[in-house]
């Protein structure tokens, strides 16, 4: 009885202190929590995981580009000081969820991620900051996009990244689409990260996107990847 007592004595400590370790309160914050959280913290470590690519066409004021895809992603975030809080964005929230996730992982005391990443920030109109030596295209405009929904067929228009797994997974059948329906529907397929202004005015927070228009007027729409069957089902 006595040993079952230190043993439960013992296993209540050790839970009590991974507890007390843990961090507390609201971790997964939204884009206007994440800033105001960032003004209150000091000197945080900003930390942007996306590509090199991606963070030259705007990030966040004082960010250090770590690529969560990289080869070198550990190493590099293992010289941060895990004391200091640690904030986490991505475009759209995956990596920097994987990435928080990890640094957690490694020891780092608080770690801090946005939600819908940098299409939520740029959608509440939050600042950021361009670092880039070259002139960055604003993309399409509003009125250009909306030229090419004048057609007589069914306009779909396909909101992706080269980066993006659903997107990549999905653009088989788009392509297949493209060629079997031709007669009927027209493909336009845009780069959101090239078109960051449009994506803002359009709402767009996340990815893979599909809308659908007939006669310039939108008949459906779906966010995540969309299998091909579905798809077709709302162009016939």
């Amino acid at each position: 009885m006595k040993k079952i007592f230190l043993f439960s004595f013992f296993a209540g400590t050790i839970l009590l202190n991974s507890c007390s370790n843990a961090q507390s309160g609201k971790t997964n914050l939204t884009a206007t929590e994440f800033a105001t959280k960032l003004q209150e913290s000091g000197n945080p470590t900003i930390l942007d995981v996306r590509t090199p690519e991606e963070f030259a066409s705007g990030h966040l004021e004082n960010a250090t580009n770590i690529d969560w895809n990289g080869d070198d992603f550990e190493n590099k975030t293992k010289v941060l000081n895990k004391e200091k809080p640690v904030f986490v964005y991505c475009l759209s929230g995956g990596r920097s969820a994987e990435a928080a996730k990890k640094l957690r992982e490694s020891g780092f005391k608080e770690v801090y991620e946005m939600q819908g990443g940098m299409m939520k920030w740029r959608s509440a109109k939050l600042p950021e900051s361009n670092d880039d030596s070259r002139v960055i295209a604003e993309g399409m405009s509003k009125e250009s996009y909306n030229a090419l929904l004048k057609s007589d067929k069914l306009v779909l228009v396909d909101f992706y990244a080269d980066w993006c797994g659903p997107c990549k997974k999905m653009k088989p059948s788009i392509d297949e689409i493209s060629t079997e329906m031709k007669d009927k529907v027209q493909i336009v397929r845009i780069n959101v990260d090239e078109n960051k202004n449009l994506v803002s005015e359009l709402g767009i927070e996340s990815i893979p996107v599909l809308k659908l228009y007939k006669n310039e007027a939108i008949v459906w729409e779906t966010n995540g990847f969309t299998d091909k069957k579905e798809i077709v089902s709302h162009l016939q």
